[in-house]
């Protein structure tokens, strides 16, 4: 009886982390910025008929936003997708990306080796192109812990029956490794809010022609899912561990 409530329990904790690890991977809120920098450039489509470089590579058309723009341009990210838009410069970062109506003038463009500089413009880019090994490494370690957390749960679901304790060991040994995965791939994110000069990242371009442009950056609603689910999968793996060793004694 205590086995069951145990597996119940562990069970519940795994499954909320493992969601919540999905919203931070599918949203694109781990970064939430602002700066004043005013009128920027953005690639905004791509044409089948476009100019190719030397190499062969389609290089993207770049078009100046239409809008005359406010004073604040509004930046949120995550896996997929780097979006920016402009409000008025009262409106709060976090509110205006996710509850209110977001203008016309919103563009994104794939962010799929966030968090570290994503080639804006010409490819090649001579300042971004270094980090190119590390930004892989990321995407490697948050889709390994995607992974590992559904076959952990996989292989849970396997055991139900309480017949094999190795399941149950397993499962839970993958459901730790997930959650190692996650905490690292939080403390490299840290690390880079921290320590990198995330100004430059958000100016980007733009950054030459307003030097003295005042930026804001906040960790945003996806980063703090993916902080709540380490916890919750930590707890369940550990759970699990002990579930498949009381089993293994009874027997």
């Amino acid at each position: 009886m205590r086995v069951g409530a145990a597996a119940l329990s562990g069970g519940i904790f795994g499954v909320t982390g493992t969601l919540c690890f999905f919203l931070a991977f599918g949203t694109d809120y781990w970064l939430v910025a602002s700066d004043n920098c005013g009128p920027y450039r953005w690639p905004t489509q791509t044409t089948p008929m476009g100019d190719k470089d030397a190499n062969g590579t389609e290089t993207l058309l770049v078009e100046e936003a239409s809008a005359s723009p406010p004073s604040l341009t509004l930046h949120h990210e995550g896996f997929f997708w780097r979006c920016a838009f402009q409000v008025e410069p009262t409106t709060h970062a976090v509110l205006a990306t996710l509850f209110t109506n977001q203008p016309e003038s919103k563009v994104c463009i794939h962010g799929y080796l966030f968090p570290l500089p994503v080639a804006v413009g010409q490819v090649p880019h001579p300042n971004y192109d270094p980090t190119a090994v590390f930004r892989g490494f990321w995407t490697v370690l948050i889709i390994l812990g995607l992974v590992l957390a559904l076959a952990g749960g996989f292989l849970l679901v396997c055991g139900v029956p309480f017949i094999s304790y190795k399941l149950y060991k397993l499962g839970g040994a993958f459901l730790l490794a997930a959650a190692c995965l996650f905490l690292f791939t939080l403390l490299l994110y840290v690390l880079w809010m921290e320590v990198v000069d995330v100004k430059s990242y958000i100016l980007q371009e733009r950054g030459e022609t307003c030097p003295n442009a005042e930026v804001s950056v906040l960790y945003g609603l996806s980063f703090m899912v993916a902080a709540a689910g380490v916890p919750l999968e930590l707890i369940s793996g550990l759970v699990f561990l002990l579930v498949g060793r009381a089993i293994h004694a009874s027997k």
